[in-house]
């Protein structure tokens, strides 16, 4: 007898994967690859922004403390005006009152001396006081700008100040301990 022919079973049946899906999927996996890069990126800027952020407030509170100290010196420098104003004119009368007790010429010469150690002591409170000065307004330009210097530098161009402003201070002490009758 003849054999019958032997017919493979069918397999399973595949549904046909459409191109639509394929394209979808893609767009898809795409579209959340760019939403984490610029999630990302925003987190990254913000972590960035608060950084400069801090740093802006530090140097804002150096500026204020740095005005706080000009002040400070502005009002020295003009209550060291004030005093040399004074001294000037207690040299005057004390000139004045050693005219009329004794020699003129003798006191002259006491008054010329006295008031050239006096001026000469005036002239340098005003010059540290100047000096002080200068160097603040110049320190304060240099933080509004802080982002273009070196924070070491900054620091030792404020120390520098510091020890021009303590000049100014001592040389104001040594003026009053002149002026003291």
């Amino acid at each position: 007898m003849t054999e019958a022919p032997v017919v493979a079973a069918p397999g399973p049946v595949r549904a046909p994967v459409r191109r639509g899906s394929r394209v979808l999927a893609v767009v898809l996996v795409a579209t959340i690859a760019v939403g984490a890069y610029l999630w990302l990126t925003t987190v990254r800027w913000q972590r960035s922004s608060a950084e400069w952020e801090e740093k802006a407030h530090g140097y804002a509170e150096e500026v204020a403390s740095l005005r706080m100290q000009l002040d400070g010196a502005s009002s020295e420098l003009e209550a060291a005006r004030d005093q040399l104003s004074t001294a000037t004119a207690r040299i005057r009368d004390l000139a004045n009152e050693k005219a009329q007790l004794g020699d003129e010429n003798v006191a002259s010469q006491q008054y010329l001396d006295y008031q050239t150690q006096v001026s000469a002591a005036a002239a340098t409170v005003a010059s540290a006081l100047g000096q002080c000065v200068s160097g603040q307004e110049q320190l304060v330009g240099y933080l509004k700008e802080a982002d273009q210097y070196e924070a070491a530098d900054l620091r030792r161009y404020e120390q520098q100040v510091g020890s021009l402003c303590a000049d100014a201070e001592q040389a104001n002490d040594a003026l009053q301990r002149e002026l003291r009758p």
